[in-house]
């Protein structure tokens, strides 16, 4: 395999005589048709066993999965067929295959990249290769964990373990930050309607991860402290905002009598300073080659994830990306969702130059979605040298945004229709609601009219509407895409998340970046110790002493 800069590639040339020839593909009354709208579906995810009896009327679609739609995207046969010819050039699924068998792909840091592994039910790379690293199988090391926080959650969730005699744990809260937040988080809170909706017990869950007092505070103030765990997650065990928040809970936890060691559970890598230590209710490992961003998957969401839902619920949650990873694998990029839909992206960023694009969720449930999509995709391919460290010569990742609807649209939407700069556009939207409790207001009820909006808002980015008075003329040609499916589940939300991480994955591909490191997050740490352990009362840097100083540190 080749790593090559995009500008160097065959495709990159013919993209851009595509680019000067088409005109403007963005004129949607032109290009975009009821008929284009029904053809332009790829699924995410192919059907598992598990789903084969799960009716679906979705045309195109695996049962019980979700569909890309990217009819109102500007492009036609001749620029798809390009950008399979660059999908080729870059060999992006051989790529990817071996990324799976455990090839180093974290060039910066020498690492294997190995979050897909933790989502197989074999212990094996989903190309059917064990993947080996000094003697060890790192797909039994990840079952295994699985298997361990698995009991451990379902032995609290049933009284087997316990803070005291007589009590039970009823809450939890994830200590963290980065990745060890923002995905859990998010995955935590688009689960918690499906679980009402499903009459199952739900616990509890809430998160800490500003160093900011204020959000301790507030969350350990609301909490029955003698009868909620506290997860601690930090794979080096170094984290300062996490090590501090540690430090704060327990002071809490003492000050209420309570013995910390009975209110916290960790999760770490095995060389941290945090592993297999007895203060501890117990402890939970993954690895270097788990990313931050890409660790929802291991025990830095499972363990959250199982205690307030049920083990059986987060494996749900690994099957549904587990099958999408395996759907990413097709070469035809007209039925690989994650590709195709990387690939979309490329031609817009790199040929259009468009410097934004929105994630807009039409599902409460996904409040917190486009925050870790944000992390996702901007901590991974905002680079601005390649995997050698060589400087690039043409844009990379985007810059990430969102809202659930319909509230985006009475906040930012002005700029999106109107605005001088066009944006692409993400739409996610499900046929039925989560709790599956809804009222007929005005003659539809509301699931109906947030489906209505969603329609709605496509059809008018595309097309606009001409208006003589210029503050009502509306120029479209807005392009997006909607990932559409029934409804949100944990099969579903396992799959979303998997086609964005390998999205972002190819897209790093292409624009042959390293999107497994994240060098630009250092500097500010740097500096900021800098400033906690200055002598003499100066850091030796004048301008940082000068901030420091006008905010009393």
């Amino acid at each position: 395999m080749k790593y090559i800069d995009l500008d160097k590639t065959k495709g990159f040339e013919t993209l851009w005589t595509l680019r000067d020839e088409k005109g403007d593909l963005n004129d949607f009354k032109v290009h975009l048709s009821g008929e284009l709208v029904k053809q332009r579906n790829v699924p995410l995810a192919e059907p598992s066993a598990e789903a084969e009896g799960i009716a679906s009327s979705m045309r195109g679609s695996p049962p019980g999965g979700l569909v890309y739609n990217w009819a109102a995207r500007a492009l036609d046969d001749d620029v798809v067929n390009a950008l399979q010819a660059l999908s080729d050039e870059q060999e992006l699924i051989a790529k990817y295959r071996a990324l799976l068998e455990g090839e180093v792909m974290n060039t910066g840091e020498g690492r294997k990249v190995l979050h897909h592994l933790l989502r197989s039910t074999d212990g094996k790379a989903h190309t059917g290769k064990a993947v080996i690293h000094e003697g060890r199988d790192l797909g039994d090391f990840y079952r295994k964990e699985l298997e361990r926080f698995s009991a451990f959650a379902e032995k609290v969730r049933a009284g087997e373990i316990v803070p005291a005699p007589g009590k039970r744990y009823t809450a939890f809260a994830q200590i963290g930050i980065g990745g060890s937040d923002l995905g859990p988080r998010a995955l935590s809170i688009a689960l918690e309607n499906w679980a009402a909706g499903e009459g199952r017990k739900a616990l509890r869950a809430e998160f800490i991860s500003n160093v900011d007092p204020d959000d301790a505070s507030r969350i350990t103030s609301s909490l029955p402290l003698d009868e909620t765990l506290f997860v601690l997650v930090s794979k080096s065990g170094t984290t300062q905002e996490t090590l501090t928040n540690e430090l704060f809970v327990k002071d809490k936890l003492k000050k209420a009598g309570l013995d910390p060691a009975k209110h916290m559970a960790a999760v770490t890598s095995e060389t941290s300073p945090l592993a297999h230590n007895p203060v501890y209710l117990d402890s939970f490992y993954f690895d270097d080659f788990i990313g931050g961003r890409y660790s929802s998957s291991s025990a830095v969401g499972g363990v959250i994830l199982s205690l307030a839902y049920g083990s059986d619920v987060f494996r749900d949650f690994l099957a549904g990306a587990a099958a999408a990873d395996k759907a990413a694998l097709e070469t035809d990029i007209r039925k690989n969702a994650s590709l195709l839909d990387a690939l979309i992206g490329v031609w817009e960023r790199n040929f259009f130059l468009y410097p934004y694009t929105a994630i807009l969720p039409y599902s409460q449930a996904l409040a917190r979605f486009p925050a870790h999509l944000q992390q996702l995709d901007m901590e991974s391919n905002g680079k601005r040298v390649n995997r050698d460290g060589e400087p690039i010569r043409y844009p990379t990742g985007p810059v990430v945004f969102g809202e659930p609807g319909t509230n985006g649209q009475h906040s930012f939407y002005q700029l999106l229709h109107q605005g001088t700069d066009i944006v692409p556009l993400q739409f996610i939207g499900f046929r039925q609601s989560q709790r599956k409790d809804d009222a007929v207001i005005d003659g539809s009820t509301s699931q109906a009219k947030l489906k209505a909006n969603l329609a709605a808002q496509i059809t008018a980015f595309a097309n606009g509407k001409s208006d003589a008075v210029g503050s009502k003329d509306f120029p479209g040609g807005r392009p997006s895409s909607l990932i559409y499916g029934d409804r949100l589940t944990p099969r579903t939300l396992g799959a979303l998340l998997a086609h964005y991480e390998n999205k972002v994955m190819f897209q790093g591909f292409i624009w042959n970046v390293n999107s497994f490191d994240q060098e630009g997050v250092q500097l500010g740490k740097v500096l900021a110790k800098k400033v906690l352990t200055k002598t003499g009362g100066t850091s030796g840097d004048p301008v940082l002493d000068a901030y420091s100083g006008l905010l009393g540190v």
